[in-house]
């Protein structure tokens, strides 16, 4: 594939060089972590995705072209002749530093700094918006979990609000359509990184430990107390983060609702089966230390889902999901104690249905709108 200078770009850049020390086994590593649905899905335009993919293909590297990608977006919206056109390109500018950094294993300055970008421009695109998109950060132990929080339109007192976020990739901007759907639905969304993921551990090392639960508890707080949403809480966790949803629904009834996406009771079979993984559940604890990884990822066993889990339950999953098996993620349906649950399996399905993004997020916001509102 020829990657093509946009006539968009006002100052186009030449393409990056081809690297001689990157290795072709990291490479189609990134490419599975990342692939093109995932991309798409999480807010990357199509033609950056492909052109991602290709310059990855071709020796470039999957950092050096999702920076480059990432810059050509900056030049287009700072030089867009309309706040419509910034917005969007701003958006598609977060998206590519966003996944460019998701190739940087190791929280280095070189993935702060990208991660900022994505952040920065994200944050650009979010007070373009007709309704503004605000940002909050809510104090916590030593550092803030900061997030965003979108409206829908016509808001009404009690709005209800839906908290969503992500799992050992924690990047809250990856959900972004997540939470217009449900804005769509008047139901209010709040985008957050807990600790261990994105920003709250980049620029706050805060990290992830068994106490997790009373931070999503601070965050609802903060949320309730805002003018305009005083309904019911709900919790929609992606990947690892599904089964922090469920273990945190357990935990604190206040969450009147909750959607596991691609979620499983075990979150520690992928490291088990693929020992490399470990390094990822390292860093979301900030540790190597096995009894605190141990304690922040304990089984939900059956027993303890048929004590606890009580509130309205949806649980999304593809069947050929070879991140969290299918086997492992019906435990969390099949042992909870709601009265009203559902399990959906997309016989195609993607890990975390990358590649049914409208289903998966029509299914969640629908079931938050008609449990919650």
């Amino acid at each position: 594939m020829i990657v093509c200078a946009s006539p968009l770009d006002p100052a186009p850049e030449p393409l990056p060089g081809i690297s001689t020390d990157i290795h072709p086994g990291e490479e189609a590593s990134h490419q599975r972590a990342m692939p093109l649905a995932r991309l798409i899905s999480g807010g990357m335009r199509s033609d950056d995705a492909h052109a991602l993919h290709a310059l990855s293909d071709a020796g470039v590297g999957w950092l050096a072209a999702g920076r480059w990608l990432g810059e050509r977006n900056v030049r287009i919206a700072l030089h867009a002749d309309s706040d419509t056109t910034a917005r969007i390109f701003h958006r598609y500018a977060a998206a590519a530093f966003r996944f460019a950094q998701g190739a940087i294993a190791m929280d280095d300055d070189n993935k702060r700094a990208l991660h900022a970008q994505s952040v920065r421009h994200y944050g650009d695109a979010a007070r373009l918006e007709v309704h503004p998109i605000e940002r909050h950060e809510i104090a916590w132990r030593t550092g803030r979990l900061a997030g965003w929080l979108v409206r829908p339109e016509g808001a009404r007192a009690d709005m209800p609000i839906v908290i969503l976020f992500g799992g050992f990739d924690g990047w809250r901007e990856e959900y972004h359509a997540g939470a217009v759907a449900l804005a769509k639905r008047g139901v209010a969304a709040y985008l957050t990184d807990l600790p261990g993921q994105g920003e709250a551990r980049l620029r706050d090392t805060l990290f992830l430990d068994e106490n997790y639960v009373a931070a999503l508890g601070t965050i609802a707080d903060h949320l309730s107390a805002l003018p305009g949403i005083a309904g019911r809480v709900g919790l929609w966790g992606n990947s690892v983060g599904g089964y922090l949803a469920a273990r945190a629904a357990g935990e604190d009834h206040r969450f009147a609702a909750v959607c596991v996406n691609g979620g499983s009771a075990r979150p520690m079979e992928l490291p088990e089966r693929h020992p490399r993984f470990l390094a990822k559940v390292e860093a979301l604890t900030g540790t190597a230390e096995r009894h605190v990884i141990d304690r922040a990822m304990a089984p939900l066993s059956p027993d303890w889902l048929s004590a606890r889990l009580r509130c309205p339950l949806l649980q999304l999953h593809g069947a050929p999901d070879a991140v969290f098996l299918l086997e492992n993620a019906r435990v969390i349906h099949d042992a909870a104690a709601s009265t009203d649950k559902r399990l959906m399996i997309w016989d195609d399905g993607d890990h975390c249905l990358y590649n049914h993004a409208d289903e998966r997020n029509a299914a969640a916001a629908d079931f938050f709108a008609t449990r919650l509102v």
